[in-house]
């Protein structure tokens, strides 16, 4: 139980071994006291859907568990930051090796990540596979 992330949330729809939960994401700072007084408190609501879950078990309205490994985060980190951190920084100094225009190596470093991010977006079943959450009743 240690290895995995948990976030309370609301039934909104039920279909067919698929269900669509609301949770509230907030920072650090939405729960502070002070909150109020301050401009960075941030507080999301975000809708994660679930498949092949058993939807006997659950209606519109209950409150829930979703339910993700603490891997994804790790995983979910390393392609949308580490990865493409690198691609700019390597292909940066390849850049700067061939050209000596700074603003032409570093215009074609960023232009490297529109193929990186079309590629994650390419894989998107994939993906899914990778990070998909199950539901637990709250008891």
């Amino acid at each position: 139980m240690a290895n995995t992330i948990k976030h309370l949330g609301i039934v909104e729809s039920i279909e067919d071994h698929h269900i669509q939960v609301r949770i509230v994401q907030t920072s650090a700072c939405a729960s502070c006291s002070i909150k109020g007084h301050c401009t960075s408190a941030d507080v999301k609501e975000k809708l994660i859907d679930i498949a092949n879950a058993d939807t006997a078990l659950y209606k519109q309205g209950d409150h829930v568990w979703v339910v993700g490994a603490l891997s994804m985060g790790g995983m979910a980190v390393l392609l949308a930051f580490i990865v493409p951190f690198f691609i700019v920084v390597v292909s940066l100094f390849v850049f700067m090796g061939l050209w000596e225009n700074e603003l032409y190596a570093a215009l074609c470093s960023l232009a490297l990540l529109i193929p990186y991010y079309y590629m994650l977006k390419l894989k998107n079943k994939w993906l899914g596979k990778k990070f998909s959450f199950s539901i637990q009743p709250m008891e």
